[in-house]
């Protein structure tokens, strides 16, 4: 099965890494990458902003920021494929926001980063579809 690895720099709730970690790891394998990699971060919103500037020029807080480790597009697919930037202050503002819990928020935001690095993008409407797709099947875990 997969590899999700679960680094926090901010306090999570108790048992929010074990049933994230599962449910990733689970839609990876079921989109044909179970044997791959990858590293899910919380952070705050002062760590995430300070990505965000320095990576995109943009000084502002986010909830999500996708770091793969290689070329969409590249024909070899490393073991590890990146890494996942969750800002914990944000999903909890968000999950708020629209009524459902902090783990459904965590679980639909790595869900969308993980569709990032395995290099889609959302930039029409129907390049969305796909990002909805993962989104609501990790909730299914």
């Amino acid at each position: 099965m997969a590899e999700v690895n679960w680094v926090a720099h901010i306090q999570a709730p108790r048992g929010l890494g074990p049933q994230v970690r599962k449910a990733l790891a689970r839609l990876m394998t079921e989109l044909g990458h179970g044997d791959k990699a990858l590293t899910l971060v919380l952070v705050g919103d002062s760590e995430i902003r300070a990505h965000k500037l320095q990576h995109w020029g943009e000084d502002a807080p986010t909830d999500v920021l996708s770091f793969p480790t290689y070329e969409p597009g590249d024909p070899f697919i490393p073991p590890h494929l990146g890494d996942i930037v969750i800002s914990l202050d944000t999903a909890r503002r968000q999950a708020e926001q629209l009524g459902h819990s902090l783990q459904k928020e965590v679980k639909v935001l790595a869900a969308h980063s993980l569709w990032h690095l395995l290099g889609h993008d959302h930039s029409t409407e129907a390049e969305w579809e796909g990002f909805r797709q993962v989104q609501a099947r990790i909730l299914e875990y």
